[in-house]
């Protein structure tokens, strides 16, 4: 096999494979490689299932890339012949002194993003399994939904080797030397040579340049709950319950309905505790089941007592505010950095690789927000 590129891209998640795909279509030659394989349990674009919104608050950036990354998806989804995409709606679960969604709600309708608004009355009459008390105010984004994660991460990377992207399985090495970068070694001896590296690793990002990120990136420990609903109960399948965000929460709650038959899928989208990609336990604690039961007997009655029937446990790695970090290493003018995604950074993988192709071959103007130098050493997440 050769192992001289245009490109090597380490890491196969979203970010990864989504910027492959437009290098290639220009016809770069592009090696895309990942320590575990694409969709793999320990990669932060795996497990079933990520939700696809367009809500940001007054985020106009994030809006207008999730704008952007819709159609991109269901351009790709065609293309391989399987719809990987659920539309199940997408609702914000607030309150009238929400600033975050009031503000949303004003964006979408000048983006023309259709959405509805939805009081107490609405919410009991539309979706009666749900309890949010008198004082409600939601946003319901109709046409948005459910990606499958892990399958359409695996798709992708499939139509990439068909294409001619060279896909490998290999560990690299942190590179050494300084000002340029020539070529990386692999765990089993091989040597990759390419005129740009693109890291795209996700929370390995820190492992690889700890001198450079560690306090810039977050890893975190991330526990997910599926709930099984009563025997023959379908109140909680696509079609009678959206996937919904409780953002008056101090916990920040997420549920998915009912797909593939896994069960009803919840978790809290705040951050856990430091995490290990590698070696930390994916095995879901007694605290956090305790806790998310709490939740679910408030707001989900009918299934206080439903048996977990799956968790997982996976990884965030954001920035200090959840903004993206796509920028040149400091240290090497053709090594990029590419991350800082994890909790909403999924469905923007077609834009994500979009806008970094274009800075690779076009030198298109950069997002100040997505630079290394507007990385802050402390967590204070403002992007969700």
């Amino acid at each position: 096999m050769p192992n001289t590129f245009d490109y090597a891209i380490i890491g196969a998640g979203v970010f990864g494979a989504w910027t492959a795909r437009y290098l290639r279509r220009f016809g770069a030659s592009v090696a895309l490689l990942d320590a575990y394989g694409a969709g793999n349990s320990r990669a932060s674009s795996a497990g079933e299932t990520r939700i696809l919104r367009a809500g940001y608050g007054a985020d106009e950036l994030y809006t207008r890339w999730a704008m952007r990354s819709f159609p991109l998806w269901r351009e790709f989804f065609l293309e391989i012949d399987r719809d990987l995409f659920h539309r199940t709606g997408v609702m914000w679960v607030s309150d009238a002194s929400d600033a975050h969604v009031l503000k949303m709600w004003e964006l979408l309708n000048r983006l023309d993003v259709k959405c509805e608004k939805l009081n107490a009355a609405d919410l009991a009459r539309r979706y009666p399994q749900l309890r949010f008390g008198d004082t409600v105010l939601a946003v319901l984004e109709p046409e948005s939904g459910v990606l499958m994660a892990r399958s359409t991460v695996q798709a992708l990377v499939t139509r990439l080797a068909q294409s001619g992207v060279d896909v490998r399985t290999a560990l690299v090495r942190a590179p050494e030397g300084g000002s340029r970068l020539n070529e990386l070694k692999t765990a089993d001896g091989e040597t990759i040579s390419a005129g740009v590296f693109i890291f795209a690793c996700s929370a390995w990002l820190v492992k690889l340049f700890p001198d450079l990120l560690a306090g810039r990136i977050f890893p975190t420990r991330q526990e997910v709950f599926f709930f099984g609903p009563p025997a023959g109960n379908k109140m909680f399948g696509v079609g009678q319950m959206p996937a919904w965000l409780h953002h008056t929460h101090p916990d920040r709650p997420y549920a998915l309905p009912d797909i593939e038959n896994r069960g009803f899928k919840i978790a809290f989208d705040g951050h856990g505790p430091a995490f290990d990609p590698d070696d930390g336990s994916r095995v879901a604690g007694q605290a956090a089941a305790d806790r998310v039961r709490e939740y679910v007997g408030e707001h989900v009655p009918a299934l206080a007592q439903a048996p977990i029937v799956e968790t997982r446990v996976c990884q965030y790695e954001n920035t200090w505010n959840g903004d993206f970090l796509i920028d040149r290493h400091p240290g090497f003018d053709n090594v990029w950095l590419a991350g800082g995604g994890s909790g909403h950074g999924f469905k923007h993988g077609p834009a994500f690789g979009e806008y970094l192709s274009a800075r690779l071959l076009n030198d298109a103007p950069a997002e100040p927000r997505f630079s290394l130098a507007s990385k802050q050493t402390r967590q204070a997440r403002e992007v969700y």
